[in-house]
């Protein structure tokens, strides 16, 4: 059997959830994915109808899109209005809603100059082709983007191209997974943890999940196979009282991660606090360009501030990301708030727990 088949086998399926009603024994299992990609495999391969009654499936912080924050969305309106300024980014950011429902879709609507790119050694070249303008390249996601920012940012020094910078506004997934576990109304037994990161991270990041909080993490791939086997061992975990951190993804996923990526990150960045949508402020989260670049650094070279903004009324998309609440249990879901014409920042996103719920709550695997 080829590999790529071996992963999605519906007897290897059936064995593992056998394997996980088993352990169970009927306990009840609150688990968190803190993934986009593991978010929408979950509900597009039917996997969340299959699960036993036991199992609580909570979707968490983990589509960088979400998470950015009002106050972000309000700095790139700001850059978006000024003369001489192109922003790059990347697609799904351009309809995130920010203060009054306004996003880049309707910036670029009324003439500011918002480029989409695929990478940002798109945007690099971007810059190169406009020498008379700023080209800022909108960095938001999580420990697995933020490398090849560095890389661009390494790229613009050895083509000595000037007129690139970074509006840097990484996230940090375990300082995320910290915060979760110290809200006292966010009880989550056991977290599958995210194999992109964690391609750059490896496991001792994670470890505090266990060692602090008793709370197992399995790092897990992406193909039910993958998911279901993590599940089972959180189960087993739970079952014999040994939390513990393991990966579940070693065809892709080093215990150690990759140093090479985390060197380039260590080079152009400095952890820093950072604002997250719905959970707020938390300490060391964030990554800013180290003072040593300031010229590639947006917020230094251009004065940017993060403004005061209030929340979007009504829109939960903060307690979706706390596993708090289901989407659809937010007043909006389904109703004011469609992919179509979205009000919070989890239904934009194809990774965002309300679109994936919205395009996938029923579906069935027959």
């Amino acid at each position: 059997m080829q590999l790529e088949n071996a992963f999605q086998d519906p007897q290897l399926c059936r064995t593992l959830l056998r394997r996980l009603e088993q352990t169970l024994a009927g306990r009840p299992m609150r688990f968190m994915e803190v993934c986009g990609t593991h978010t929408v495999t979950i509900f597009h391969s039917g996997l969340r109808s299959l699960l036993p009654a036991e199992v609580a499936h909570l979707s968490g912080p983990g589509c960088p899109v979400c998470v950015t924050h009002e106050a972000e969305v309000a700095a790139f309106l700001d850059l978006a209005a000024r003369d001489r300024v192109i922003l790059a980014t990347f697609g799904d950011l351009l309809r995130v809603p920010g203060p009054g429902g306004h996003s880049l879709k309707h910036a670029q609507a009324q003439g500011a100059r918002v480029e989409i790119v695929y990478s940002p050694l798109d945007a690099l070249t971007l810059a190169a082709a406009n020498p008379g303008d700023t080209v800022v390249f909108l960095g938001i996601g999580f420990e697995t983007t933020a490398p090849t920012v560095a890389a661009t940012m390494l790229a613009a020094r050895q083509r000595n191209v000037r007129n690139f910078c970074v509006f840097a506004l990484h996230k940090l997934v375990p300082p995320a997974l910290r915060a979760l576990l110290e809200d006292s109304q966010c009880a989550v037994d056991a977290f599958l943890l995210p194999g992109h990161v964690s391609t750059v991270l490896g496991l001792e990041p994670y470890a505090f999940l266990a060692r602090d909080h008793g709370v197992p993490g399995v790092v897990g791939g992406f193909q039910p196979v993958d998911i279901l086997l993590a599940l089972c061992l959180m189960a087993e975990q739970l079952r014999d009282g040994l939390p513990a951190v393991v990966n579940a993804y070693p065809r892709a996923v080093d215990d150690g991660g990759n140093p090479r990526a985390r060197a380039l990150l260590d080079q152009f960045f400095i952890v820093k606090d950072a604002l997250w949508r719905g959970i707020g402020r938390i300490p060391q989260s964030g990554l800013a360009v180290r003072p040593e670049y300031a010229d590639m650094d947006a917020q230094q070279r251009l004065g940017l501030v993060l403004p005061q903004v209030p929340s979007l009324p009504g829109c939960r998309c903060g307690d979706v990301l706390k596993g708090r609440i289901a989407p659809p249990d937010c007043p909006l879901f389904a109703r004011k708030c469609t992919p179509a014409s979205p009000v919070g920042p989890c239904m934009v996103s194809t990774e965002g727990s309300c679109a994936a719920y919205f395009k996938y709550a029923e579906q069935k695997i027959v």
